[in-house]
């Protein structure tokens, strides 16, 4: 199963807070836009915090990675630190000074302007 919905197979892997706030919600969507658009690929950070030997595995082997979280809170890197995988890029929405709350309208802007954060964190390191 793992092979089959997360390998990335040498491109991209996004992983993503995808928590109860808008921030969590706007990182979620902008990794669904990014995979659509084929930048990258999302990959299932719940395996990696469940620390599933296969998704574990896959988040340390990738070449190229980006972690978006929220906020300072930092559950998707926790995650990743507690798997003891490597984050390589790293992304934050609230340092984007985009506010936390409940609205769960998102909004296209916001969404576009994560979008650009990831690939501007991804730039860096290419």
């Amino acid at each position: 199963m793992t092979q089959e919905c997360c390998t990335p197979g040498g491109t991209l892997m996004i992983l993503t807070c995808s928590g109860g706030s808008n921030v969590g919600q706007l990182s979620n969507q902008a990794a669904v836009e990014l995979t659509r658009e084929g930048f990258g690929k999302m990959f299932c950070l719940a395996g990696i915090g469940g620390r599933l030997k296969g998704f574990v595995q896959s988040a340390k082997d990738v070449p190229r990675m980006v972690v978006v979280d929220g906020c300072s809170l930092a559950c998707a890197k926790a995650c990743l630190d507690q798997a003891q995988v490597p984050v390589k890029n790293y992304v934050v929405l609230t340092d984007l000074g985009i506010e936390k709350n409940k609205d769960f309208d998102l909004k296209r802007e916001e969404i576009d302007r994560v979008k650009q954060a990831v690939k501007a964190a991804c730039a860096t390191s290419d």
